[in-house]
């Protein structure tokens, strides 16, 4: 006879609620489904070959002691998303495309297949539709950043790492705790602690050559990094600035500004901030985008920095042919 549990549950809810069940199981046996479920061996055999087909990595070790096992990136449980809630996770991933590298092993073009293949027809042709006409603005990723799997390996199992850094064609090591990755402005960067001088330093992804793992538990926390991070007091030989703009650049400051800025939009629409020692190619660099949009400086010696890097500007294009 058909066990009465397994009469009285639909094959499809059985299969949704045993995701759930083994996500939870490192191993199991088809014993272990027959008692949860009610269900024949040859139930549970089908039960297992159907959850194959729909992608989830069950694995047998043979043997006396035979068993199945679920590979380490197994699947979540399902869960049940709006109409509206799907656009948006559809169009988030999609920005994907604009990275040359991501943290996570997977192809977007596979996984944007995998999506769709999980909608109904109309909703398909409904996203069609809105990718011809819904654009996101995204700064393309060109530069392929080799090692941001590992760095963020590194971060979620605090570990301390060895790399080696190019710049300027000089290439350097340094022992780093890493706590941060971010992607900003068209660029991967990594923050981490040096662990020699126990200053705080922002990597360029890129440019990191060579990373190795240090298999040893750090002292420190990643909470406590980040918490240590956002208490860091500028240097006291700082510099303040306050550039004046006109409105219609405002747009220029969103587009790219930095956490040692902000901007005032009142009678006078001013960007204020500081930049310290060592930091001047930077800041006047930044403010070169502005171009006449710029209405007032200070201190004058930034003024006196943007005029000097204009003046070099100038005679480079004149020596042009």
């Amino acid at each position: 006879m058909t066990p009465l549990r397994e009469r009285t549950m639909k094959k499809s809810e059985r299969l949704n609620d045993m995701i759930r069940y083994l996500n939870k199981r490192e191993f199991f046996n088809l014993q272990d489904l027959m008692a949860e479920y009610d269900i024949s061996k040859s139930t549970a055999l089908r039960d297992l070959s159907s959850l194959e087909q729909l992608g989830m990595p069950i694995y047998a070790e043979h043997g006396r002691y035979g068993r199945y096992g679920i590979l380490k990136n197994r699947l979540l449980s399902p869960i049940n998303f709006t109409v509206d809630e799907i656009y948006a996770l559809y169009f988030a991933m999609l920005t994907l495309d604009s990275y040359q590298s991501t943290p996570f092993h997977i192809s977007i073009q596979k996984l944007n297949e995998k999506f769709e293949n999980c909608l109904p027809p109309k909703q398909i042709e409904q996203i069609h539709k809105m990718k011809k006409v819904l654009q996101l603005e995204v700064n393309l990723h060109h530069f392929i950043s080799r090692f941001l799997d590992r760095i963020l390996l590194s971060i979620l199992d605090e570990y301390s790492c060895k790399i080696l850094y190019k710049k300027n064609g000089v290439e350097r090591s340094y022992f780093i705790q890493f706590f941060k990755i971010s992607a900003k402005f068209g660029q991967w960067y990594a923050t981490g602690v040096e662990l020699d001088t126990n200053t705080f330093r922002v990597f360029r992804c890129d440019r990191i050559t060579f990373i190795e793992e240090l298999m040893t538990k750090s002292n420190t926390s990643v909470d406590d990094l980040l918490l240590r991070s956002m208490q860091i007091k500028r240097a006291e030989n700082s510099i303040n600035f306050e550039v004046e703009i006109v409105e219609h650049a405002i747009d220029i400051f969103y587009k790219e500004n930095y956490p040692s800025m902000s901007i005032e939009i009142g009678d006078k629409i001013v960007i204020k901030g500081f930049y310290n020692r060592g930091e001047e190619d930077f800041i006047t660099d930044y403010f070169l985008r502005y171009g006449s949009n710029m209405k007032a400086i200070k201190p004058a010696a930034l003024k006196q920095q943007i005029q000097c890097k204009l003046m070099k500007l100038q005679t480079h294009l004149e020596k042009m042919s």
